[in-house]
């Protein structure tokens, strides 16, 4: 019954991708971000949100941080009178796939700033600037929170040529459905599992660790979880990463506890950094 259960939660993960983990990752790193922020800006988070009807996107509410951590994949399917993408242009905003297979280098990745960390400066900078509309502002914060959370699932950060992992089937413990692979067990069920362990994680964390996770830059933050990538793929390929990867991979219980902590401290880094971004751009 338990494997039976199981199964079904994760055919329903595989079939309904937006409300699959990265909702609730999202989410958890905006939720984690919101704890940690000072009160000025908390309050200034509150008043830029008031504005989000001018979003004009009623299907895909920004009325709180988490509703504006997903908004930005919320949109994707959204079409103007003409049939053509509303927010086409961003689809690339969302990942930077950097080969771990060779050494960090975010320039090939970035190329006229359509990558995630390049997108995460630039809405940082329209967040701050309090000369820009508020339509610009509300839809800056969505996309900050929103990118901030993508740039720690790491494959989002690095790959090896097979669109982040999502060419790279992978069974999950004991659950083998067809459709899974790399990147869906990290959007899904491995951070389902991550987030949920205890101890909790949205909380108000002591200066010194806020500190000490929350420092760097987004480049510093990219060439970190491009070497998460390479830890994904090295646990799931139980050897060397770079070699041809096989039709199926096989994740064991093990690699799963392994990888837990991981992708726990991914969650918790992406939302002290992005509470730092909000401090600095609002606070």
């Amino acid at each position: 019954m338990i494997k039976r259960i199981a199964a079904l939660a994760t055919a329903a993960l595989l079939a309904s991708p937006a409300s699959a983990y990265w909702e609730y990752g999202h989410q958890t790193v905006a939720a984690i971000a919101w704890d940690n922020v000072t009160p000025k800006t908390r309050a200034a988070i509150t008043r830029i949100l008031a504005a989000q009807a001018r979003l004009d996107t009623p299907e895909c509410p920004a009325r709180t941080i988490e509703e504006a951590s997903v908004w930005p994949d919320c949109v994707k399917p959204l079409k103007d009178a003409n049939g053509q993408s509303r927010f086409g242009y961003a689809y690339s905003w969302h990942y930077q796939n950097v080969s771990i297979c060779a050494d960090f280098d975010l320039q090939p990745a970035c190329k006229d700033g359509a990558c995630v960390s390049t997108q995460i400066d630039r809405q940082r900078r329209l967040l701050a600037d309090r000369k820009a509309s508020a339509h610009d502002r509300v839809m800056a914060l969505a996309f900050l929170v929103h990118f901030v959370g993508d740039l720690h699932q790491p494959l989002h950060a690095g790959d090896k040529g097979d669109k982040g992992g999502n060419d790279a089937k992978t069974s999950y413990g004991a659950y083998d459905p067809a459709r899974l692979n790399l990147h869906s067990v990290w959007d899904g069920l491995l951070a389902e599992r991550a987030i949920s362990s205890p101890p909790r994680i949205v909380k108000r964390y002591p200066p010194a660790v806020r500190a000490r996770l929350a420092r760097g830059s987004t480049t510093d933050w990219s060439r970190e979880s491009w070497s998460v990538a390479k830890q994904a793929y090295t646990v799931a390929m139980h050897g060397d990463p770079c070699r041809p990867t096989p039709a199926r991979m096989t994740m064991s219980e093990a690699d799963i506890e392994r990888l837990i902590p991981v992708a726990r401290e991914e969650v918790v880094k992406g939302g002290l950094r992005l509470a730092r971004l909000l401090d600095q751009s609002l606070g």
